[in-house]
């Protein structure tokens, strides 16, 4: 059995907007809505939407009941930084399901694919990712801007979500993260790969999963999902 976490806790501030950016409307719906629609249609056994405390009742009303989500079991406040999000999540999952994916709702392209390749992955790699090969070269600077190395591009992967872990993994690598006391975890990969040691095997994504960040993207995300 699976339990999606879907994280809708951020403000956008890169945005310029009042609004919080999961409810900015692409082709007339919010952001939000994108993401669960794919996840309530999928083999998840439940959904765990992580928002801000002061949001839960609007999402509730005018996201999660208004458009029929019925796999949306709880709605968590978020905290402070990513990972205190993905931790009360996790806490907040069925214990009966095994399979743990996160999600950022900002990436309102996943597809239903992408799920069940990334349910298979966990199941045998302990911890995968959706990701993509970069198209560009990467430039290594100091810290006065001078490009000091160039990586070989074929070994460099841009990092999408879903990732999806087997629960027991995860929730050991978040136990050591809290006793360490680490605040520059930036991606569920790096928990696990900085706390157990296991690497997280890459699941095709899409170029056009896109993370929503600047108004550009919601241009681009409006292509997308037409």
């Amino acid at each position: 059995m699976v339990s999606a976490i879907i994280l809708a806790a951020g403000k956008g501030s890169r945005m310029n907007s009042d609004k919080a950016k999961q409810y900015m409307e692409i082709n007339g719906k919010p952001l939000l809505y994108y993401s669960l629609k794919v996840f309530d249609a999928s083999v998840v056994d439940e959904i765990i939407l992580v928002t801000r405390g002061s949001d839960i009742d609007y999402v509730r009303d005018e996201i999660v009941d208004k458009y029929g989500f019925h796999k949306v079991r709880k709605i968590v406040a978020g905290g402070k930084e990513r990972f205190n999000s993905v931790s009360k999540g996790l806490r907040a999952c069925d214990k009966r399901n095994k399979i743990i994916m996160i999600h950022d709702a900002a990436r309102p392209c996943v597809t239903n694919r992408m799920i069940l390749d990334s349910i298979s992955g966990a199941r045998r790699y302990k911890a995968c990712t959706v990701a993509m090969p970069v198209k560009d070269t990467i430039k290594i600077v100091d810290e006065n801007e001078y490009g000091i190395e160039t990586p070989d591009r074929r070994t460099l992967y841009q990092i999408q979500t879903p990732q999806t872990f087997d629960r027991k993994t995860l929730e050991e690598a978040y136990e050591r993260l809290r006793v360490s006391g680490d605040t520059d975890i930036t991606d569920d990969t790096m928990v696990v790969e900085r706390y157990l040691d296991i690497p997280s095997k890459m699941i095709e994504g899409s170029y056009e999963n896109i993370k929503v960040t600047t108004p550009e993207d919601i241009v681009l995300a409006e292509i997308y999902l037409k």
